[in-house]
This record gives C-alpha cells, sequence and structure tokens, in this order.
C-alpha cells in the first residue's frame, strides 16, 4: 500500500468518510497525544530597533482552522482530522502565542503583548490565519507525503488614529519528511515558522518606517505619567 493510499486509509478507519458529520469527526479525534509549536527564535540583524509597544490580536479564522485538531485536506473541497492527535490549544491561539514570543525574541520591540492584557498599544497587529493544513499533493504518486501550508494575513493598524498602515500575506509550504506525526508536526514547526519569521521582520520594518515619519512625544509622556 502506498503513503498516500495509507494515509487515506486511515483516515476512512477511523470514521473520516466524506459524509461524516461533525459529531462523528469529534469523537474519532479524541486525543491520545498532543503537539506543540515553537517561536521563531533568528531575525535578520539589519532589523531596527522600535520604541513603541505592539499588541497582537488573536487571529481570525475559519471554524476548519480553528480548532485544536490537526487538518488535513485530501482534495481541494473536503477537510478532515487526523484522528487520536490534537495541538495544544486552538491554532488561532497557538499563532497569537507564537507571534507575541517571535516578537519579543527578535530583541527590536520596547513592550509586545496580546490583546487584552492592559498593554498601550502605539500599533496592533491584526491578522487572519488563512490556511493552517496538511494536504494530500494533487495527483500524490507511490511515493508521496503530505504538504503541510500555512498562510497568515497581516494588517498593522495605528492605534492613535485607528487607521492600517500596511498590509501583506505571507504562505509557506513544507513537505513532511514522514508519515510519522512527529514529521507531519515538524512541517508544521517549520512552515509557520518561516511566515512568522518573514511577518514579524516585514512588521517590524513597515512600524519603524511608519513611527519616523509620524513621531508622537505625547505618547511616551503620557506613559511615563508626565
Amino acid at each position: 500500500m502506498t503513503r498516500v493510499s495509507l494515509f487515506l486509509a486511515l483516515l476512512a478507519m477511523s470514521g473520516l468518510s466524506a459524509c461524516a458529520g461533525i459529531g462523528t469527526l469529534s469523537r474519532a479525534a479524541t486525543p491520545s497525544d498532543l503537539y506543540a509549536l515553537t517561536p521563531k527564535s533568528t531575525f535578520s540583524s539589519s532589523l531596527p530597533r522600535l520604541n513603541q509597544q505592539i499588541v497582537v490580536e488573536e487571529p481570525t479564522a475559519t471554524s476548519a482552522v480553528d480548532t485544536d485538531q490537526v487538518a488535513v485536506m485530501p482534495n481541494p473541497l473536503q477537510v478532515q482530522y487526523l484522528p487520536n492527535v490534537r495541538w495544544v490549544d486552538r491554532a488561532p491561539l497557538i499563532v497569537q502565542t507564537l507571534l507575541v514570543e517571535s516578537f519579543e525574541n527578535s530583541g527590536k520591540v520596547a513592550a509586545v503583548g496580546r490583546s487584552g492584557v492592559g498593554l498601550r498599544a502605539d500599533y496592533v497587529i491584526v491578522s487572519d490565519l488563512r490556511e493552517f493544513q496538511a494536504e494530500v499533493p494533487e495527483g500524490a504518486g507511490e511515493d508521496s507525503l503530505l504538504d503541510v501550508r500555512v498562510r497568515l494575513n497581516i494588517k498593522i493598524l495605528d492605534a492613535f488614529n485607528e487607521q492600517i498602515i500596511a498590509s501583506s500575506g505571507f504562505a509557506k509550504t513544507r513537505k513532511a519528511e514522514s508519515d510519522e506525526m512527529i514529521d507531519i508536526a515538524g512541517a508544521f514547526d517549520s512552515a509557520l515558522g518561516a511566515a512568522m519569521r518573514d511577518a514579524v521582520e516585514w512588521s517590524i520594518r513597515k512600524i519603524n518606517d511608519h513611527a519616523s515619519a509620524n513621531p508622537r512625544p505625547d505618547l511616551y509622556s503620557r506613559r511615563a505619567g508626565r
């Protein structure tokens, strides 16, 4: 049996048929293993240093992605979930947490945090998690392995006047090294890490350019209580 046919057979045996209802999918995905992803820690040394504070909002996502289940698309019109494995949290919350940590790891941001933690934001990162799934490659051959696709759309909001100053998309694809879940998770980690690195570097540069062109010393005075 080929890798792809074995994978599809696994989905079928776990009850994930094309006509399976949401209840069936949920029961089939009862977790036995949890998988975590990691923040990005290496960035360009040429990044400018920001004095501004950044708030990262939880990404929006469709219901297919807004879950702690590991999504797989056996074809472009179908979303299923791997049985007996889950992420440690819902995908948008994972991405929010890792974006915050990645901004911190850049060493170039005065302060960064989640929305709702009381941080007075100069800029807000608003994102949409468009894709976060593994895919069976089109025309998959005998030795084909799953592709993992991650796509983030990022908007930077100037919190002072609530205007969008920049927007862009960041998409990465990685091929799993084997059919094992640890390697599928590794492909997710690599794809998300590459997308976050590009998104963080782009965001820092855009914020620096905008802040340089629109200085607001009164913001810093208010923070200092003056």
